[in-house]
This record gives structure tokens, C-alpha cells and sequence, in this order.
């Protein structure tokens, strides 16, 4: 089966190339991988004078401007480019750990009625101890498929995809409609939870590994939560009948007893003011509706996305 890989991005660094030569490392191999980057002019800043498009000559580069960028909409505007059998979703900031990622989520969508496959995400080196252990939380070191039959058992978490790294089927995502049409936040877990009501399942890869974590201060913290709770909000079909509150408090628990027995439990201090923010920030975006448009503008961390709906 052919493969796209599809990645968004804004402002790359020099690192971009290092992710580019990565894929064009794979042992799968890819079709094209292709860039779909908001405002050109940042984009023009790493070539340098490289010929990039000589280098790898599977690249394809769109640019579109910032008021044009939307989660769901502008992956959806790279899919139309791509006539592959599958296309795989990536950040800009996630690096393949090695050369087998690519064959390793194809071949998790080897079943006929899986219709994603997913990563695990690994901490970066420099990310801290509480960082380290949230990405080992969500993203074990044990593949599974998820599927309706696993929504008692599992909750919100049956729906949980992420694409900084994830693997469709294009006959499946074209048959679902694809992704929502607007979205801030959560475009993945929206299709994910569309294709398990379908009666598809979802994979999660752990032997196909990406590195790709963050050491977000409070204050970002806040503002990504809040479109957080304002995706949930706005897809209650999603969200409603599988609150995610349950899940966060269970996680923070076993993030502050970890600490404590890596005798680390200063930074339990950390912790609670790190979750106290991002509850806040999901709690105001969950009830953005009844805000005056000028908080909404103050809390959210893609103002575009607002200016874009008038």
C-alpha cells in the first residue's frame, strides 16, 4: 500500500530537515512526503539556499497564510493532495526514534476494520521528571486495539488518538467523511470516536515511536487546555457521555505518588500548580460560551481560530 506523510507546519526551525531525513530514512518506503506550512515568508528562513525540493524529491511544500490555518481543515486540505492508500499525520516536532515507524504503523493497520493506527510518544532527553512520566502514562509500552465493546472499560480513553503521529486508511477516511470540518483542538480524537460508532477499531502502535514532548510553563499550560475544553464542548457527541475529568484527576494521583518515591516530592508542588491550571483552562473552555469574546481572545492559544468563525 502507498504512503503519504502529511505534516503541518509554522515556523520550522533547521530541525525540520533533520525530521525530513529521518523519513527518507524509512523502511517503508514513502511516497511523498507532504508540507503544509502557514506563512511562507518563515518558511523561506531555514532554506538558506538549500534546494531542498533536489535533496528530496518526494517533497511537496503548499503554502497557506495564518488566517487560512485550522486544525481539522488545513489536514483535511493536505489529504485532498494525496491520492496514497494511506497517509500518515505528523507534527513538526515529532522525530522518528528509527527507520522501522512508518512500516510499524502499517502494519498495526493490517486488519481490515482497524482504520487509524497511532505512535507512542517518547519524552525528548530534556524533558522533566513529570513530563517523563505523563508521556509514559498515556503512551504505554503495550500495543492494544480499541473498539466500542471497550468504551465501559475504558472511557474517554477508548477514543484517545493523537496525530503528532498517526496512520489512516484513506478508503475508511473517505467513507466516514473525514475529518469535522472545523475543529481547535482534538481533530483526532473526533475522527477516532467517529470511526469506533462506525464499528471500526483503533490501534495503538507502541513499537512505532516517536520522540515528542514539551516542558509547557503554566500560563501555556492554560491557554492549550482552555481550546481543550472548548473542543469538548463544542463536540458533545464525543465528550458528553464519557467525561474526561476522571481520567486527568487519576493521572495527576499517580504522577504525585511517583514522585514521592523517586524521593522527588518537591516537585509535587509543581505538579498541583501545573494541573490547577490546566483545570482552570479546561473548566473556562468547556463554559467559553458564556464569556465575553474578549476573555475568550485572552485565554485561547489560536486566536485565528475566532477571528475565522465571524
Amino acid at each position: 500500500m502507498t504512503v503519504d506523510v502529511i505534516i503541518p507546519t509554522y515556523k520550522p526551525d533547521q530541525r525540520f530537515f533533520e525530521l525530513i531525513a529521518l523519513l527518507d530514512k524509512q523502511t517503508y518506503p514513502i511516497s511523498h512526503i507532504r508540507i503544509i506550512n502557514t506563512e511562507e515568508k518563515y518558511f523561506e528562513k531555514i532554506i538558506y539556499g538549500r534546494r531542498y525540493e533536489e535533496e528530496y524529491r518526494n517533497l511537496r511544500v503548499t503554502h497557506i497564510s495564518k488566517r487560512e490555518f485550522d486544525h481539522a481543515a488545513t489536514r483535511s486540505r493536505a489529504v485532498t493532495h494525496s491520492d496514497a492508500d494511506i497517509f500518515v499525520m505528523m507534527t513538526m516536532d515529532a522525530y522518528p526514534k528509527d527507520e522501522h515507524l512508518i512500516e510499524n504503523l502499517v502494519k498495526a493497520l493490517a486488519p481490515e476494520n482497524v482504520a487509524v493506527s497511532y505512535a507512542r510518544q517518547l519524552a525528548n532527553p530534556d524533558a522533566g521528571m513529570i513530563e517523563r512520566f505523563t508521556r509514559n502514562y498515556n503512551y504505554p509500552d503495550t500495543s492494544c486495539v480499541k473498539s466500542k465493546a471497550d468504551i465501559e472499560r475504558l472511557g474517554i480513553k477508548t477514543f484517545f488518538c493523537s496525530d503528532v503521529c498517526a496512520a489512516y486508511k484513506r478508503d475508511i477516511f473517505d467513507r466516514l467523511g473525514g475529518y469535522v470540518d472545523h475543529a481547535i483542538f482534538n481533530e483526532d480524537m473526533i475522527y477516532a470516536h467517529k470511526a469506533i460508532m462506525a464499528g471500526y477499531s483503533i490501534a495503538y502502535a507502541a513499537d512505532a515511536c516517536v520522540y515528542h514532548s514539551h516542558n509547557y510553563t503554566g500560563a501555556q499550560q492554560f491557554h492549550r487546555n482552555f481550546d481543550m475544553g472548548v473542543s469538548q464542548a463544542d463536540h458533545p457527541e464525543v465528550f458528553a457521555s464519557v467525561p474526561a475529568e476522571g481520567e486527568g484527576i487519576s493521572m495527576v494521583k499517580k504522577t504525585a505518588r511517583y514522585l514521592i518515591e523517586q524521593k522527588q516530592g518537591w516537585q509535587v508542588f509543581k505538579l498541583i500548580y501545573i494541573s490547577g491550571c490546566k483545570y482552570l483552562g479546561y473548566r473556562l473552555g468547556k463554559h467559553y460560551r458564556k464569556l465575553p469574546e474578549k476573555w475568550i481572545l485572552h485565554f485561547t492559544a489560536d486566536r485565528n481560530y475566532w477571528k475565522n468563525l465571524h
